[in-house]
């Protein structure tokens, strides 16, 4: 019973403080601006340390132990791993992404919706994929993203959420798969 009733706190602290308050409940170092919106921190949250300006959106998992070595047993007994996960400053990790243990991930990364992180990430780079891998640069990204997306102020904050969207759709899709 105390057991559901700590899960049951877990998810109210979730929904009324937030993302940051809930992982900084549960042990993870988070820097100032974040936005998370995942629960996913594994069994050792105290492994995990968030920068600053980070965002990790939803169903995102950080990994910080390898539960395939109980597979594992000799005469010692059976093997741990367990590492610790880095995240620098001005990070997004995408939705639905997995951090596996003993990845650290330098500042301005961009990770790609989906991806599954198996490899440190260094500085300025756009990853995707699975296992995941460089797809661009952060600064050409920045740079499209500031010449070609829609600014805070060609926004009309007059129109309720529903009716800016729609008013600012671009209604292209991508190119079909070679």
């Amino acid at each position: 019973m105390k057991e559901f009733l700590n899960k049951v706190f877990d998810l109210v602290l979730f929904f009324t403080k937030g993302g940051v308050v809930y992982a900084r409940r549960k042990g993870v170092k988070v820097g100032k601006n974040c936005r998370i919106y995942t629960t996913n921190f594994g069994t050792e949250p105290w492994l995990i340390e968030i920068g600053e300006k980070v965002t990790v959106t939803s169903g995102v998992i950080i990994l910080t132990h390898d539960g395939s070595t109980w597979l594992f047993n000799d005469q010692k007994g059976r093997r741990y791993s367990y590492k610790k996960v880095l995240i620098g400053n001005n990070v997004f990790i995408g939705v639905n992404s997995i951090i596996l243990p003993g990845v650290k991930i330098d500042d301005n990364v961009v990770i790609a919706a989906g991806s599954v992180v198996t490899k440190s990430v260094p500085s300025g780079v756009l990853i995707g994929g699975n296992p995941a891998k460089i797809i661009g640069s952060y600064d050409e990204y920045k740079k499209r993203a500031l010449e070609s997306y829609t600014s805070d102020d060609d926004l009309d904050k007059n129109l309720n959420y529903k009716e800016r969207i729609d008013k600012i759709i671009d209604s292209d899709f991508k190119k079909y798969l070679d």
